[in-house]
């Protein structure tokens, strides 16, 4: 680290000037905690292109010559998810912390040994989940938390639009970690995934599954459902969460009102009755309350990882969203994928050891 400004600095490398590294490269530039050395890419001239007037940060073809580098802490990497499990490994046998994209790695025992090998170094090992640090996703939590919500009841989430059809992964793979990383977020840390069950259809004949609906079963019995879908005209990003208490409802296309909390739901009638005709009322006692809607800061999400990224490496600790919350986000999707390959059977979630 250096010293710039009176602050203490964590060097960074940035791997992969794609879809996702400039905006790493922006908000690295924006984080004052930290300070970009390097953009590494394969193609020299994209990685120039998007640097543009930073002249300062260094361009390479080498990630051995960006791990060698000793004013070079922390390593970013935003490159295929089948190229994550060798550079987060290189990177971490180097001594380096390391931020990587969803998925973790393509698969979860890669990613098991990953997260072991950061733990025997003492090292940060962080997912970069973007939406778990959005304003609206960490109040969900906090009010799952604190217990305003109750007890988890139900989750429906939808995650569709028009989108890009990858070479290299399904839309499960592609859209539901940010739905899975978002469950696992908020949460309460005894209750997790115990099974799956999914659908996936290819309608367009892309060779991959193009749209899923997973049917995901908590430790709870309670049961949460993650539609995803890249042939929609209509882009939806909604996910509702009913409690014992209350319901969430976060829709994140509606910017003046993001978060809405229903005082509403269903209550089990504390009564004790003794003909089918009184039963049937008693387990429909609806409760009507109020709408509050929260005021939530504007806040970028990808800035707030980049801080809590640094944050995390000064003050030697976990970060929210570190490699066994990636690990457990493995655990569903493999889950997910074997029960598409069995047309859409019951799978168990295989609970990995996180290492830690």
């Amino acid at each position: 680290m250096s010293a710039r400004a009176g602050c203490l600095e964590t060097g960074l490398a940035v791997v992969g000037a794609g879809y996702w590294g400039p905006n790493l490269v922006r908000t690295a530039l924006a984080t004052p905690a930290l300070r970009l050395e390097w953009l590494c890419d394969l193609d020299e001239r994209r990685a120039r292109a998007v640097l543009g007037r930073y002249a300062t940060v260094g361009v390479t073809t080498s990630y051995d010559r960006v791990l060698s580098d000793p004013a070079v802490q922390a390593i970013s990497i935003a490159t295929p998810a089948v190229t994550h499990y060798d550079l987060v490994r290189a990177a971490l046998e180097a001594g380096k912390h390391v931020l990587v994209e969803k998925p973790l790695t393509s698969s979860a025992a890669e990613a098991e040994k990953l997260v072991a090998l950061a733990h025997d170094a003492g090292l940060v090992l962080m997912c970069d989940h973007t939406y778990c640090y959005t304003p609206a996703v960490r109040r969900i939590r906090e009010l799952i938390s604190g217990g305003e919500v109750g007890e988890v009841q139900f989750v429906d989430s939808i995650r569709v639009n028009l989108g890009i059809v990858q070479a290299d992964v399904d839309v499960l793979w592609d859209l539901a970690p940010h739905d899975l990383s978002i469950l696992d977020f908020v949460l309460p840390a005894n209750v997790a995934p115990v099974a799956v069950a999914a659908h996936t259809s290819d309608p367009v004949g892309a060779g991959r599954a193009c749209l899923a609906h997973l049917s995901v079963w908590l430790s709870t019995g309670a049961l949460a459902h993650v539609h995803v879908n890249w042939l929609s005209p209509t882009k939806i990003r909604t996910t509702v969460i009913g409690g014992s208490r209350r319901t969430i409802v976060w829709d994140d296309m509606n910017p003046p009102a993001r978060l809405a909390v229903h005082d509403r739901g269903v209550d089990r009638a504390p009564l004790d009755p003794v003909t089918p005709d009184e039963r049937r009322h008693a387990l429909m006692n609806y409760r009507i309350g109020d709408i509050c809607i929260p005021a939530l800061p504007e806040e970028e999400a990808l800035m707030s990882v980049m801080a809590e990224f640094a944050s995390a490496i000064a003050e030697q600790r976990t970060p929210l969203t570190d490699g066994a919350a990636g690990l457990r986000v493995l655990n569903v999707l493999e889950a997910a994928s074997a029960s598409a390959d069995r047309g859409g059977d019951r799978v168990q979630v295989q609970a990995r050891r996180s290492g830690d």
